[in-house]
């Protein structure tokens, strides 16, 4: 039976799951009136002043000089070509269509992990992962202008591998240390980079700005680059890694949800059936054996 905890870790994981979802909404609607470029500076700007308030109140001490290179190449998956990709692909596509391509993310994840940690999968896993692929490319191409790839859906590839580097690596960060801090070291280091940018960036004059871009811009910062991961690793923690990482297979059909009342996007029954396709192989995927090399 599952125990309290683990059903806490579960809500609290599928809260985080939620909590991701909104991303891609909430920054297609901060690009239609800031620069993607500016939008992610200003975004590592408000998520580093929070990992560094954090940081100070519980008092961390500095890692060790051995995890800062691993800390530095993570980051720059994480909060540098994650957020930047996904804001110049949600200037081009819609957030529905980014959330069936964002689909195999998880599959891309533990393809990273092939090379940068000691996982082998199976055959059956990489013949799952190709499916997958081949139905987003399908999607993307029959949903598309003319029936070619945008660069829109070449910003999305690069989130998608980006993505899947950064969460690998965050994984094997967390297994020497805790999740949250992880994500606050990252977000603290390149804040001084962040100022610096965001100076350089400001937009003169600076663009009227409607309460909607400032609340997808409030989002993506202190949720989606930060706060987000709270949750998710403490419902890990709680409930398990396996069993909380199979909720971020909801997460197409939330944002497709969200889209609709976020972004004025209709509902399509083709980007539904799509997402579930994509999820399916996802599925078939993590169900195949992944050995690890000793």
């Amino acid at each position: 039976m599952t125990s309290s905890r683990e059903k806490l870790g579960i809500t609290l994981g599928f809260l985080g799951v939620c909590l991701f979802a909104g991303t891609l909404p909430g920054t297609r609607l901060a690009v239609a009136y800031l620069d993607p470029f500016f939008l992610t500076a200003v975004r590592w700007c408000i998520a580093g002043l929070a990992g560094l308030i954090v940081l100070l109140v519980m008092r961390c001490r500095v890692p060790p000089r051995a995890m800062w290179g691993p800390l530095a190449i993570t980051a720059f998956c994480t909060i540098v070509a994650f957020p930047i990709l996904m804001a110049l692909a949600m200037a081009n596509v819609p957030a529905a269509h980014g959330g069936v391509v964002l689909g195999i993310l998880p599959l891309a994840t533990v393809a990273a992990a092939t090379v940068v940690t000691h996982e082998r999968p199976s055959i059956g896993f990489w013949l799952a992962s190709v499916a997958g692929a081949a139905i987003v490319i399908f999607f993307v191409a029959t949903h598309s202008d003319a029936g070619t790839v945008s660069i829109g859906d070449l910003y999305l590839l690069g989130t998608v591998i980006s993505g899947g580097f950064g969460y690998s690596l965050s994984g094997r960060l967390s297994m020497t240390m805790r999740g949250w801090e992880v994500i606050s070291w990252q977000v603290a280091a390149f804040l001084p980079v962040a100022l610096i940018v965001t100076i350089l960036l400001w937009p003169s004059p600076f663009p009227a700005v409607p309460w909607q871009g400032w609340a997808g811009l409030a989002y993506v910062s202190l949720v989606s680059q930060y706060g987000a991961f709270f949750v998710f690793n403490a419902g890990m923690a709680m409930g398990g890694v396996a069993r909380v990482g199979q909720l971020t297979l909801l997460q197409p059909f939330i944002i497709v949800a969200l889209a609709a009342p976020v972004n004025g996007e209709p509902i399509q029954v083709t980007t539904l059936a799509y997402a579930a396709a994509v999820v399916g192989t996802v599925i078939i995927g993590q169900r195949m054996r992944v050995t690890r090399r000793i």
